[in-house]
Formats: structure tokens, C-alpha cells, sequence
């Protein structure tokens, strides 16, 4: 009742106070929340900008992600198998010092920089490299560099030393890394052919190394096979764990490959070492001796196209003492399009052979080697003083005058002349490239009547290697397919793809064109090759031993430049021809551009290249040789075997492959060859269990089983069949342990 009362006195009391209750409880709620709030800002504040460098580099420590491992590369290999290029393994090493024990560093710090200053790295001292190592590990280094290419022999000695020797990785602290690094085991050797693969970080235009996604990016460079067959070479990349440990730099967790590599395939070139060899000093010592700025030589095998040498050298500068210094330094073979000069003369000549306008018995008056189309002057390089004369001593003398004379009277009287002219050009596939698997090869400029440029005097000046361009590779290609009969092989330098030493594939030749003109004038074209050697301008390298066919070319690389400017000549000197005459195994194409001594023209200056390397090549072709045995010689009793003594099935499987008569006159398995007349008989050789053998003139082999199986002990001396025994035939063998044979 009391209470009742009391209230009744004060009926808003109670509202106030529970509004005052709540009120005080939000209030301590969000002093609450805004201490929190205020303390996340500060905690965010000391990550942000007191222990932020900190633990970035403990998240990017403890940061794992499978990265790319270089596959190895394929071997690029000639056709002997000699590796022109391949892949060695060498290794980067390095230190994680923060690994390592303490107390198990210095108990090796000592012993481990001796043996690297002594046996590894002899720039530092025994003190320097322990100040090193001791340095890296205050500094916790977990990237430490001890040595950058380090080949296999070395890191088993590394990892011989003491603390480096430990199993584990987690022990040691070492780091190797592996890589690879081409090698060129033959150097300067078809050094442009086969080419290079090199690997290098790409960069931005302020130089610095371009990074995307934390990766370094690379960019590779390749030329010649390395760049043609580089998918086949390169392998497939495998994928391995590794630890970032900050500044982008990457450490394996473990020396396994999560994704092994698959490692790139071999190439097997057609290239012959010793003939690659040959071309190159051959080049070589013709560049040095009439100081050339470069030159080219192709080797080509005439049934197959297969390129057997491709040498390219060019001059690079001089050595300190003044001395020229050349290189494979560019494709001059495949890449460089010229005028091609005389050479194609014969191209002129397929022409004329195939329309029937001329066989090279027919005449023509050389003018004695000067003559004027329009308003230019032409005349032949070498004085003749010829007049009349046959279209055939004209190529001889390779007269310029006769090519223009008759492309002039026969192919330049209206423009359907001129089109069939350039139409046999373009059958003869002149006009395009052969397709050879170096890249590079541009396409041949022959001029069409369509252009500007044409004029009264270009049919005339094409008939001798003016106005358009080839390559030496493509005018190569036109003589192999003459001394081939007709028939024009692609060329081509690989014959086939290997994957650990077994073939998966294997490329055969490819015929572009079975035949480019009529088998008539293939033999005409031949004939007068052949007279270019005999008679001509190339009858400095004629042999006494085995035809040679070809053709020379002296071209003035400036020709209107010196007629306008009065400007010194600048020649290039050719030769292409194939050897031998009757059986054409290899045809070959010399090119020395701007010879400056000793003469310029293509006899003097290729031509003795081409000669060295047929001299070369013929000697070494066993199947161009007449075999001294092609007569089957009839056995006389000298040249038969006598007192040939042992086991007779062994005796006549030799005879019969020897194809050698003999007449089986025994009726053991034991016999001995006695000559008689021309005949070998085989007699028998009795022989008794209990009786010593005769086993005189006896291989050791048939002798031991005899002796042997009679229980007897057996000294030998000497080599080769028996000679003597020491105890005489007959004699019982129970009486008798050891025997000696006397070998001889």
C-alpha cells in the first residue's frame, strides 16, 4: 500500500531514469566503437608505413608459383653425324644463407672459402672470400652469387667441399641453378649456315628490363637453321616450384621439375665436314690473296639437291698487326641478288638451243670484240680479235658481243620476241626462288617489258648478266639441273629430324621440274661447258684426271656509275660448273665480290677455288673411280692358302665367301688344306681320345678344344696359329698334364 502511494506522488520518475539508462549505454557503445575505429587506423597506420616493408617481404617470401625451365636444344648435326652445333650444360651457383645454421657456417667458413678461393675463383684471396661469405650471412643474403658458369666438372668438385657436400639443400644453403649455352664445336665452319639462338632480356625505351606479372620478359634472336628449324630445336619448356624472395628474384624449392622439359629434337644436315672444309680454306686464300671483300661457295650434290658445303666469308676489319680478318659474317650464298654476269650466258644459250635458232657449229662474226647498240658501246672483256667464228668458240671466249648479237637478232625485233625470251627464263624458274630452308632468300629481278626502265639495249645486256639479278644459290640451282640432264632439284640442306638418336623424319629430295628444256639441248649445253674448260677462259683448271664443265663471269658491279663518273671498276668474279664430265657428281658455284689484286677475273679469281674443291672431292669419290678389281682375277696355286689346318665347317664357310675353289676330299670334321694346282683340296686329319693331337697350323681356338677336351693343361706363347708343341703328336695323354704352343 505504501509503495502504491509513492508512486502515485511521482508518476514521470520512472520514464526518466530508463531514458537516462539507455542514453549512458550508447553513449559508453560508441565511445567504444570509435576506440576501436581509432585503433584500426593506428594498427593500419603501422603496417602501412612502420612494418610494411617488413612483412611484404615475409609475404613475398612465403610466395610459391611454378615457373618455366628451359628445355634443352636439339643438336644441329652434319651428315657424318659431326655435331656443327649443341647445347652444354653449365650451372650458376648460389647461397641461401639464411638456411644455414649458425654454429654449421662458421664451423665451415674457413675450410669452405679456401677451396673456393684455390680450386673455383683465384680473383679473391683465401680472407677475401671468407669477408664475403661473412659478410652475406650477417646480411642474411638468401641470394648469394659464388660463381656464374660453372661447368659439370667443376660443380662435382664443389660439391665435394665440405658443407656443400651435405644431402640437403636445407643443410648447405646451395643453390644451382642449371642452364645451357650453345657451343659451335667446328667454329668458323658454316658458322653463317647453321646460324645462332641467342636469348637476351627485352627492354623499354628507357632501357630497363621489361617486367609483366613479375615476370622478366626475353626475347630471342636467331638466324640461318637455328631460326628455320627453331620450333623443332627449341623442345617444349618445362615447369617447376619455386620461392620468391623478394626484388623479384626467384629460387627453386627444390632441384625436381614439377613438368620435366621436352627436350628439342636433332637436325641432320646435308653438309659433308671435310667438303665444308675444303670450300672454306679454298675461299679463304683466294679472299686474303686478291684482298676481296667477300665471297661464297655452294657445294651441291647434282641427283639430290642435297647442298654438301655452303661457305660464306666476309671481311670483318683488321687485327692489331694490320692484318685482314674475315668471318662467316652474312649469307652472301642465299641472300645476296646480283648481276650475275657471264655465267648466265649459258641461260642465253638454252634459249637459243631450245627455239632452233643456232647449234654451236653455226657461225657468227664477233666484230673482233666491239660493237654499238643505240648510242651504247659494248666490247668483249678478254682481247680475242675474233671475226667470224662458230656460236660455240663465241661462249668459249665468252664474248659478250656474240650473247648480244643474237638475243639482239633473234629476241629483240618486237615484243612478242621479248616475251618468249623472259617466258624461257621463267620455265627455267628463274624468276622465283628455289624455296632452300635458310630464310632470307629474296625473290630474282628479271626485267619484263612492262617497266619504264626498259629499253632498245636491255634484251642485248641480259644476254650476258646484265639488268636483273639472282643469287648465287639460285644460279647454282639452273647448272645442276643441266649437268642433271634436264631434271632441277630443289636444294636443300636437311635430310632429316632425330629425336634421341632414332629418325622421325626422314626428307627426301624434291624434283621442281622434271625437265627445264629438251634433252637436245642439254648436250649442247653440256659440249660447250665442257669447251669453256678445254679451250676457254676456264683452261687453267682443266685436270688430266676427270672433266670439268662450267662456265666464268666478270661483272662490273658499278658499270654505269664508272661510265658517267669516270669511277674506278668494281668486278665481281665467278665460276659454276660441275664435275666429272661423264658422270656429274657435284656441281659448284664460286663468287668473290671486288677483288682488289692480283686480277679480277673469273678464271683467275674462282675459278681455282671451284678446281681445289673437285680436286678434293674427286679423290675422296670412291664411286666415280674405275675399280682396279672390276675383272674377276683367276686363282693361280701362289695365291692359295696351304697347310690351313682345323675344324672344316669354319674352313669352308671362309672359302666360300673368299669365293676360292676347293675340293672336299675329307671324311672327319677335322681336315687340312693342301694346295694342288689351282685347287685347294681338304684332306682328313685323323685325331684319337687317347692320343696326343697334331693341332700344328691350328688356330688357337680349335687347338685349345682339342687339347682341352683331352684333360690337358695348355701354355700358350705368342700370337697367331701354332707353331710348334711341346709335346710330340701320338703320345699318350695319361701320361702327359701340361703342353706348351708356341704361337707364330
Amino acid at each position: 500500500m505504501a509503495n502504491t502511494a509513492a508512486n502515485k506522488k511521482n508518476p514521470k520518475q520512472e520514464p526518466v531514469d530508463a531514458k537516462n539508462a539507455i542514453l549512458w549505454r550508447i553513449y559508453v557503445v560508441m565511445l567504444i566503437m570509435i576506440i576501436g575505429a581509432l585503433v584500426i587506423v593506428l594498427r593500419v597506420g603501422s603496417i602501412q608505413y612502420i612494418e610494411g616493408a617488413e612483412l611484404k617481404a615475409k609475404a613475398d617470401s612465403m610466395y610459391l608459383a611454378l615457373r618455366p625451365v628451359e628445355a634443352p636444344r636439339g643438336n644441329i648435326l652434319a651428315s657424318d653425324g659431326s655435331l656443327l652445333a649443341t647445347s652444354l650444360p653449365y650451372f650458376e651457383l648460389r647461397m641461401d644463407m639464411k638456411i644455414v645454421n649458425r654454429d654449421t657456417f662458421l664451423h665451415y667458413l674457413d675450410t669452405i672459402s679456401a677451396c673456393l678461393a684455390r680450386y673455383i675463383d683465384s680473383d679473391y684471396t683465401v680472407g677475401a672470400y671468407r669477408q664475403r661469405l661473412a659478410r652475406a650471412y650477417d646480411n642474411q643474403n638468401r641470394y648469394f652469387l659464388i660463381r656464374r658458369n660453372v661447368s659439370y666438372l667443376e660443380l662435382q668438385r664443389i660439391l665435394s667441399f665440405p658443407l656443400f657436400n651435405k644431402n640437403s639443400r636445407n643443410e648447405s644453403g646451395l643453390i644451382v641453378e642449371k642452364m645451357s649455352k650453345r657451343q659451335y664445336p667446328f667454329r668458323m665452319l658454316a658458322h653463317r649456315t647453321i646460324g645462332y639462338s641467342r636469348r637476351h632480356e627485352r627492354r623499354d625505351a628507357n632501357n630497363q628490363v621489361v617486367v609483366i606479372d613479375g615476370v622478366r620478359q626475353y626475347d630471342t634472336v636467331s638466324v640461318g637453321l637455328e631460326n628455320s628449324f627453331e620450333h623443332i630445336l627449341a623442345g617444349e619448356a618445362g615447369e617447376r616450384l619455386m620461392q620468391r624472395i623478394g626484388n623479384n628474384i626467384w629460387i627453386p624449392i627444390n632441384d625436381l621439375s614439377r613438368i620435366e622439359p621436352r627436350a628439342g629434337k636433332d637436325i641432320v644436315t646435308t653438309i659433308d665436314i671435310n667438303i665444308q672444309d675444303v670450300a672454306e680454306s679454298a675461299l679463304l686464300n683466294k679472299l686474303k690473296e686478291h684482298d676481296a671483300d667477300h665471297g661464297c661457295v655452294v657445294v651441291m650434290e647434282v641427283e639430290t639437291g642435297q647442298i654438301k658445303a655452303i661457305a660464306n666469308i666476309g671481311k670483318t676489319g683488321t687485327d692489331d698487326e694490320g692484318n685482314r680478318k674475315y668471318w662467316e659474317d652474312y649469307n652472301y650464298a642465299v641472300a645476296e641478288n646480283a648481276e650475275p654476269g657471264s655465267t648466265f650466258k649459258l641461260v642465253t644459250m638454252l634459249a637459243l638451243f631450245e627455239d632452233g635458232y643456232v647449234t654451236p657449229s653455226d657461225t657468227i662474226n664477233l666484230n673482233r670484240g666491239k660493237i654499238k647498240f643505240y648510242d651504247e658501246e659494248l666490247e668483249d672483256a678478254m682481247y680475242h680479235n675474233l671475226a667470224m667464228t662458230t656460236v660455240g668458240r663465241a661462249f668459249e671466249v665468252s664474248s659478250n658481243v656474240g650473247m648480244a648479237k643474237l638475243t639482239n637478232k633473234y629476241y629483240n625485233k618486237s615484243d612478242e620476241d621479248r616475251i618468249r625470251f623472259i617466258g624461257h627464263l621463267k620455265n627455267m624458274f628463274l624468276d622465283r626462288p628455289t624455296g632452300i630452308e635458310i630464310k632470307g632468300e629474296r625473290d630474282p629481278f628479271i626485267k619484263t617489258p612492262d617497266r619504264k626502265d626498259w629499253s632498245g639495249i636491255t634484251i642485248p645486256w641480259m644476254s650476258f648478266g646484265y639488268e636483273l639479278e639472282l643469287s648465287p644459290i639460285q644460279q647454282l640451282t639452273l647448272y645442276n639441273a643441266v649437268a642433271n640432264d634436264g631434271r632441277m632439284m630443289r636444294p636443300h640442306i636437311v635430310k632429316e629430324i632425330r629425336s634421341y638418336g632414332i629418325v622421325e623424319e626422314q626428307i627426301p629430295p624434291d624434283i621442281i621440274k622434271r625437265r627445264i628444256v629438251s634433252e637436245q639441248t642439254i648436250i649442247y649445253a653440256k659440249e660447250l661447258l665442257e669447251r669453256v674448260v678445254k679451250n676457254g677462259t676456264a683452261k687453267n683448271i682443266k685436270s688430266e684426271n676427270y672433266g670439268i664443265a662450267g662456265k666464268t663471269g666478270t661483272t662490273i658491279m658499278n658499270y654505269k656509275e664508272h661510265k658517267q663518273k669516270k669511277v674506278p671498276k668494281r668486278y665481281r668474279s665467278s665460276f659454276a660448273g660441275y664435275f666429272p664430265t661423264d658422270n656429274p657428281k657435284y656441281s659448284c658455284i664460286v663468287v668473290v665480290t671486288n677483288p682488289r689484286a692480283n686480277g679480277y677475273g673469273g678464271g683467275t679469281v674462282a675459278a681455282p677455288v671451284f678446281k681445289a674443291i673437285a680436286d678434293n672431292c674427286y679423290a675422296r669419290a670412291i664411286d666415280v673411280h674405275e675399280a682396279i678389281n672390276k675383272e674377276p682375277i683367276a686363282y693361280s696355286s701362289q695365291n692359295l692358302p696351304d697347310l690351313q689346318v682345323g675344324y672344316k665347317p669354319d674352313l669352308k664357310v671362309v672359302m666360300e665367301y673368299l669365293d676360292m675353289p676347293f675340293d672336299d676330299q675329307s671324311n672327319t670334321i677335322w681336315t687340312v688344306g693342301v694346295r694342288d694346282s689351282a685347287t685347294l683340296n681338304l684332306l682328313t686329319r685323323n685325331f684319337f681320345d687317347d692320343k696326343v693331337p697334331n693341332v700344328v697350323g691350328m688356330g688357337l681356338r680349335d687347338a685349345l678344344f682339342l687339347l682341352e677336351n683331352r684333360k690337358l693343361r695348355v701354355n700358350v706363347v705368342g700370337s697367331g696359329k701354332v707353331k710348334s708343341q711341346s709335346v710330340k703328336p701320338g703320345r699318350n695323354v695319361k701320361s702327359v698334364q701340361t703342353i706348351t704352343l708356341v704361337l707364330g
